[in-house]
């Protein structure tokens, strides 16, 4: 059901915004240090939570001065003087110090907010190698540790056991060494419940270890599937043998969400006193992608002990939402597309890889001499899987003339992607074999007593007049039957001549845009995980990469024509009257729905607040994302009894469609509850 606290943008989504920040400290000034955090917490009012560094109540290279009671004690005063500003911040605080338990002294992470202490929660392994000598201070967490701790008169849960609960986050704490050892403390944290999971660092900077400490801070996020979020100490501590950079990590299950600057970072040398990062992490995509994985309750029975689970949640007011309804993290309007172009390229390598050996494979236990047919219209996913095809043969090392390439213009094919077919199948060096299809689809009208576009057709009908007659009915004229027996013609001469290879791409899968038993069926499709909007960039790719001129400069213009089945005639000019983003909204907003819905579980509410946080690559109003979300749901929901008996196919990315696999869903399953305000029509 929604979340709660509706009045909240962020919180309603299920995010959670926080902050990762290194205070400017003095070594061994509480009192200042103290006063240095308060500000910074003030600073970020609008956060959730903020994790400041290790021991930073003191600093973390106070020596020895660690023994002397002087120091603990001021050190407590600070962390009371910080708790109680928490009264009136909406979100938690965790800060460290060193703390005085029994007769030893523990480095500790304190979680406050709403003016109070909820719990401390002490490092478990010190490190006392090479720079480090912890061990030497303090005392590490051991089962022999009290349940709770008195500090300023109030007694307050104390322990690695404990888990502290803010509405849907659930927060585990760990120190700094924690993570580098094999097995973290957060790794069980995280099966008990967890889902965010904060550590206090004090990570000193030199050659190299920034790269480390950011790989593990994702990995460790992946492995849990959890946000991670990592502050360490910065430029104020001593710089007498280490340097220390104030590295401050967001990450959320394997991605890093950022990171902030820091000393040494190759950008223009700075000596910073402060550093922060905010972001906010998705807990509703965090629970859905462990709800999708399974297993991740198995280890439960493997925890060392049960833990407690302390309520901080804190409501925030109706003056500090407005802050909140821009998010804190990068949406990117391409998720299937990377924006680094180094990175897109070498998803492109691997794609084509992975699309060429699947075909390989299948071709492989085939005779060397059956016909490979695929249909090539001079669009965009033609070509890609025509181009596959190549590739798949060649490295069987066959004749490219197994390949026949069939051109089937019809009622709604333009003079330049005809053009363009027969061009690109002639440089590719594959069969050609044009087909007209008109005459054999106005046979079908004939016997099936259709009059195409409304217009009368009997046996004496010349397909040349018809043709004319076609393409001056009004722009706005729509005939399914008309449409349908076109593709079918063309998937029935396909069959008839080979082996087919299917050009359909996941985008169509995922809108159902394809004829069923037409253009929807092949004996295998290569495209079948391939979005509309990275079938572009694959040409493009392939274009620049593998092919010279006039080939280049061909499919860089088959790149640039308009998206169409032309299954309606064409204009009176001879333009493509039937494109498809007219009809069913921009791909770049399906893909990104498409994405969001299937790796986020996201509901119509949370899809479109995503859309309108997104900067596509032309703006798009809330009335078009909003009519193409409908469009998506009705048309992905309905579409599903198409997806249910689709060719073979090779999966390419972590988003597919195959009920064999991936996606598997009643056909007359229900959408009307995932319609945009559905839930605001039902709840009350």
């Amino acid at each position: 059901m929604p979340c709660e606290d509706v009045s909240d943008p962020l919180r309603r989504h299920g995010y959670y915004r926080t902050t990762a920040a290194a205070p400017e400290i003095r070594v061994a000034d509480p009192a200042f240090n103290a006063q240095s955090s308060i500000e910074m917490v003030q600073r970020f009012d609008d956060s959730d939570l903020i994790v400041l560094p290790e021991l930073g109540m003191t600093g973390y290279t106070c020596g020895d001065l660690f023994a002397v009671a002087r120091l603990l004690d001021a050190a407590k005063d600070a962390l009371l003087s910080l708790a109680a500003a928490t009264g009136d911040q909406p979100g938690v605080v965790i800060a460290g110090l060193p703390m005085t338990v029994g007769t030893s002294v523990m480095n500790v992470a304190a979680v406050l907010g709403g003016g109070r202490i909820h719990g401390v929660v002490p490092k478990t392994f010190l490190p006392t190698y090479r720079e480090f000598y912890e061990g030497r201070h303090f005392r590490a967490a051991s089962d022999s540790d009290p349940t709770s701790v008195e500090i300023g008169g109030v007694t307050v849960p104390f322990g690695t056991d404990l888990l502290f609960r803010d509405g849907d986050a659930v927060i585990a704490v760990e120190i700094c060494e924690d993570l580098w050892v094999p097995v973290p403390p957060s790794s069980h944290a995280v099966i008990a419940g967890a889902n965010v999971v904060v550590n206090l660092s004090a990570s000193n900077e030199t050659v190299g270890k920034a790269q480390w400490r950011r790989d593990l801070v994702v990995s460790q996020s992946g492995r849990l599937v959890c946000g991670y979020v990592y502050a360490s100490a910065g430029g104020g501590e001593s710089t007498s043998d280490l340097v220390f950079g104030g590295h401050c990590l967001i990450a959320e299950n394997g991605g890093l969400l950022g990171q902030s600057r820091r000393i040494g970072d190759g950008e223009i040398p700075v000596l910073p006193d402060t550093t922060s990062l905010t972001r906010d992490i998705d807990l509703q995509k965090l629970a859905h992608d462990r709800r999708v994985i399974g297993s991740f309750d198995d280890f439960r029975d493997s925890l060392p002990r049960p833990y407690r689970t302390i309520n901080v949640e804190a409501r925030r007011t109706t003056a500090s939402v407005e802050s909140r309804l821009q998010l804190q993290r990068r949406i990117d309007p391409h998720p299937f597309v990377p924006d680094n172009p180094e990175e897109r390229e070498s998803r492109c390598a691997e794609i084509l890889a992975i699309q060429t050996g699947g075909l390989v494979k299948r071709l492989s236990g085939l005779p060397a001499d059956l016909t490979l047919s695929i249909g090539v219209s001079g669009g965009l996913d033609s070509t890609l899987a025509l181009l596959v095809a190549a590739g798949a043969v060649d490295h069987l090392g066959r004749d490219r003339s197994v390949i026949n390439a069939l051109v089937m213009p019809g009622f709604g094919t333009t003079d330049h992607t005809r053009e363009n077919a027969i061009d690109l199948v002639k440089r590719l060096g594959v069969t050609c074999q044009t087909v007209d299809i008109r005459q054999l689809s106005l046979d079908t009208f004939i016997g099936l007593e259709h009059s195409p576009m409304g217009i009368k057709v009997d046996e004496q009908t010349d397909v040349a007049k018809l043709q004319q007659q076609l393409q001056a009915t009004d722009d706005d004229a729509y005939d399914l039957v008309f449409e349908n027996v076109q593709a079918r013609m063309r998937t029935l001469l396909l069959m008839n001549s080979g082996f087919v290879l299917g050009t359909g791409d996941l985008s169509e899968q995922a809108l159902g845009w394809s004829t069923y038993n037409g253009d929807h069926m092949s004996m295998y499709n290569v495209n079948c995980s391939i979005p509309k909007t990275l079938v572009r960039y694959l040409v493009r790719y392939i274009a620049d990469h593998r092919y010279d001129e006039p080939m280049r400069t061909l499919l860089h213009e088959i790149a640039d024509t308009p998206i169409s089945p032309e299954l309606l005639p064409p204009t009176k000019d001879g333009k493509i009257r039937q494109s498809t983003e007219a009809s069913l909204g921009p791909y770049e907003l399906h893909d990104f729905f498409l994405y969001h819905f299937i790796r986020g579980g996201c509901d119509a509410s949370k899809l479109e607040f995503l859309a309108l946080q997104t900067e596509f690559t032309k703006p798009h109003s809330r009335d078009v994302i909003a009519k193409t979300l409908q469009t998506f749901i009705k048309r992905f929901f309905t579409s599903q009894y198409k997806r249910n008996c689709v060719p073979d196919g090779p999966k390419v990315g972590s988003v597919s469609l195959s009920p064999r696999g991936d996606w598997r869903m009643p056909a007359d399953a229900s959408y009307s509850a995932f319609m945009p305000n559905a839930w605001d029509k039902n709840d009350s």
